[in-house]
């Protein structure tokens, strides 16, 4: 929810069917804390609105004219590397996804349950969390366990020293403000440690990364 003091988080939504960029910002309108400030037929017109438009976020289709949503977004995050992008599209597809991935987006949103999923998503994004549909996360693990059989296992010490307090602190309980304080560093520093933290363990929430550093003695059951 928005105060006086936070604005809206101000949105570009680039898909190149009018009726799909009418149906999305109807679900992103009626949320007081999102607001759809540009809207863009094609990944080129997506990053020209980005040159002359105040933009938090950007909405990106996928299969574009002109700039696909895979080129406007390596683009745009070289351009204004402080905008997160989100992928909207209809492509329930593990490479479209591990190739936007690569791209710098945020997350990866199916249009087929984009009225239950994309508010999240955005608000998720501009936490610096990332955002997977459980497609998603089930090509994650897959692609993990491929690695592991072919040897190509990760170190060890997946984790940064900074990382492992971070989860330490999460563990025990502490807030990310409580977190911040401790290791004099800002909240958004806690935010993106964190959501590294569960994108190199491929967990999901605070449960998860509890029950990872138990396990791996960082903290005491």
């Amino acid at each position: 929810m928005t105060t006086p003091d936070t604005p809206a988080i101000r949105i570009l939504l680039a898909d190149d069917h009018a009726l799909v960029r009418r149906g999305v910002r109807l679900i992103l309108d009626r949320e007081p804390d999102l607001e759809v400030v540009a809207e863009a037929g094609d990944g080129a017109q997506a990053i020209d609105l980005a040159r002359t438009h105040e933009v938090d976020l950007a909405v990106m289709d996928i299969a574009m004219p002109r700039m696909t949503g895979l080129q406007a977004t390596r683009e745009l995050v070289a351009l204004k590397p402080e905008v997160r992008v989100l992928m909207l599209t209809m492509h329930d597809n593990e490479q479209y996804f591990f190739q936007a991935l690569k791209a710098g987006a945020s997350g990866y949103v199916l249009k087929s349950v984009a009225d239950r999923d994309l508010v999240a998503a955005c608000r998720a994004a501009m936490r610096d969390e990332p955002f997977l549909y459980p497609g998603a996360v089930t090509a994650l693990i897959r692609n993990y366990l491929d690695r592991v059989r072919h040897g190509e296992e990760p170190p060890d010490q997946v984790l940064t020293a900074r990382e492992e307090e971070v989860l330490k602190l999460v563990a025990e309980g502490h807030s990310s403000k409580e977190i911040a304080r401790i290791l004099f560093i800002s909240i958004k520093t806690v935010h993106r440690h964190r959501a590294n933290l569960l994108h190199k363990l491929g967990l999901r929430d605070r449960l998860e990364l509890t029950r990872y550093a138990i396990r791996a003695g960082l903290i005491e059951a």
